[in-house]
This record gives C-alpha cells, structure tokens and sequence, in this order.
C-alpha cells in the first residue's frame, strides 16, 4: 500500500548553486546531506511538509545520475513513493508484468530500502519505492 509521496528527486550538477534557489531564494531548510555510496551521488533533503526535495548530484561519471544528467540535463529525476511493504509491492507488480530496476531492495539514503521502477512501465516517469 502506497502512504505517500516521500519525496520529489530533482538532478543537479552542483549542489551548492542549487541550494541558492531551493534554501536561499524559496526559503527551505536542509534537513541533512549525505553520500550515498551505493548510488554514487550526494543528495540534500529539504522537508516540505510532509514530503522532500531532495537534491542529487552524481559523484561520479559513470553513476546512472550521472547518465541522467549527461543525456536529459538538471531536472526532476524520479519520484518516491513511500510503501507500507517493499517485498510484497515488488512480487505484486513483477506478477502485473511491472519492469522493475530493481527487483530486491537496495539501501538508499538514511539506509531506508528502496527499489526503482523502469520509466516504461509508468508514463516515463522514473518511480522509486521507498520504505521507512
């Protein structure tokens, strides 16, 4: 069961220019910025509400985000859906015939599970599911 949307992803080729608009000009605050080895990127959360915007930037060239960002340029890059249960949302949609990236978890920033779901099979949209 889908709770919420956690947070809206958006690409960055620099983070600190970034921040001059989302913190300094819309006034959000940065909860916190962390590396996330796993996905080679740096990625800053500003809660809004209930929900963030986190900011991504590849720390490598090689990283999917930097892929990203090298074909599409700076922009939203996925949203996440927050899930009540991971496991059991990724057996159901690969049963409907979902294309998923991943179809196990990995760890993603806080060390929160996550698995990603193709572009193709949601509108275009790079889907992330996200539990807590």
């Amino acid at each position: 069961m889908i709770k919420k949307i956690n947070h809206v992803a958006i690409i960055v080729p620099d983070l600190d220019s970034s921040l001059t608009f989302w913190r300094d000009a819309l006034g959000l605050k940065v909860e916190h910025v962390e590396e996330v080895k796993s996905q080679e990127s740096i990625v800053a959360f500003l809660p809004t509400g209930d929900s963030e915007i986190e900011l991504v930037k590849p720390t490598s060239e090689t990283s999917g985000a930097a892929k990203f960002l090298a074909k599409r340029g700076a922009g939203m890059h996925h949203i996440a859906l927050e899930v009540d249960n991971l496991d059991e949302m990724l057996v159901d949609l690969k049963a409907k015939g979902i294309r998923l990236i991943n179809e196990t978890p990995i760890i993603a920033a806080g060390g929160y599970r996550a698995a990603f779901i193709h572009p193709e099979s949601a509108s275009g949209v790079l889907v992330e599911l996200y539990q807590k």
